[in-house]
């Protein structure tokens, strides 16, 4: 990139924000981060640190974020509430994060003449698609207003839909990315990988419960290739478009959890459970509008998995 910017990354001491950062000073970008490390954490950017600007602020704050928008040219907007857990746990915190901290990251842009805004999605607007592997074009859906799961999926329709909108009049480049499972160290414990990896460090015995038959079935997607993909996004992402960001590479959970077994030298019998009400059965996203920008997956499932296991 010639024109180098000045940016804020909501979310940047996030997993995937720091990634973000890391990338953008590399590319000789200035970088600012608004988060309030409730479950971001400035050591993941560490070695870095002196060379970001650091707001410590809830991205619900509308003063916090005007005055974290002076001098942007570009906005990342990434801060949401993730984790399982806490769709079921704090539907309402997590829709509140997600109305109040966008209309605030767009009323700030409007006022400071920002152009340019990249807003986080997730796989979880598509629930339960429609066809495997999935494109940009399935229709986003809320089955039951009543199950708390929904909240996650519903903020992040939304995020969509005001994006649009709000991107046809006051944007010049406005992109949404759909990130799919995106794993990798220091990621945090609220997800499939990593808490399988903490299972098998603590494991006794041979017995390794999992939530549904194990046929269910995700793709996941290393850190770096995510950061690659979303370099791409910030070079040749079209305006109002909307990318997947993931790999063709198709698991299943009870494979998931047989490879980890071989990794860590465990013989298992995976024992079934239930899955929570609403848990999507099949995950894949079709990445061909990625891919035209020129994304290629570097690190497969396997190699991505032992890295992690022996970096823990």
């Amino acid at each position: 990139m010639r024109n180098k910017k000045n940016y804020l990354v909501t979310g940047g001491t996030g997993f995937i924000g720091a990634g973000i950062c890391k990338m953008l000073l590399k590319l000789g970008h200035k970088v600012t981060i608004l988060d309030n490390n409730s479950r971001g954490k400035i050591s993941r950017l560490f070695k870095i640190k002196k060379k970001i600007k650091f707001i410590k602020g809830d991205i619900r704050d509308k003063k916090k974020v005007f005055n974290s928008l002076k001098n942007i040219d570009a906005v990342i907007h990434l801060a949401y509430i993730n984790g399982t857990k806490f769709f079921y746990e704090k539907p309402d915190l997590i829709l509140d994060v997600a109305v109040k901290g966008l209309m605030n990251i767009f009323d700030g842009c409007i006022k400071y003449k920002i152009k340019e805004l990249y807003l986080a999605s997730s796989s979880e607007v598509y629930q339960t698609p429609t066809k495997i592997p999935t494109d940009e074009k399935e229709p986003l859906k809320i089955p039951n207003v009543y199950n708390p799961r929904y909240s996650y999926g519903g903020g992040k329709i939304l995020t969509e839909l005001m994006g649009i909108s709000y991107g046809k009049r006051y944007f010049k480049k406005l992109v949404i990315f759909r990130p799919h499972n995106v794993y990798g160290p220091d990621m945090g414990n609220e997800h499939v990988i990593p808490e399988f990896i903490n299972r098998f460090k603590k494991l006794r015995g041979k017995n390794f419960k999992i939530q549904g038959n194990g046929s269910e079935t995700r793709s996941f997607i290393y850190i770096d290739d995510f950061v690659r993909a979303f370099r791409y996004i910030l070079q040749k992402g079209k305006h109002l478009q909307i990318y997947n960001i993931g790999t063709n590479e198709k698991v299943k959970i009870n494979i998931l959890a047989k490879k980890l077994s071989k990794i860590f030298n465990k013989k298992i019998v995976i024992k079934k459970s239930k899955l929570f009400k609403g848990s999507t059965k099949k995950r894949l996203p079709n990445i061909n509008k990625i891919k035209l920008l020129g994304f290629k997956q570097k690190i497969k499932l396997d190699q991505g998995l032992d890295f992690l296991v022996n970096y823990n």
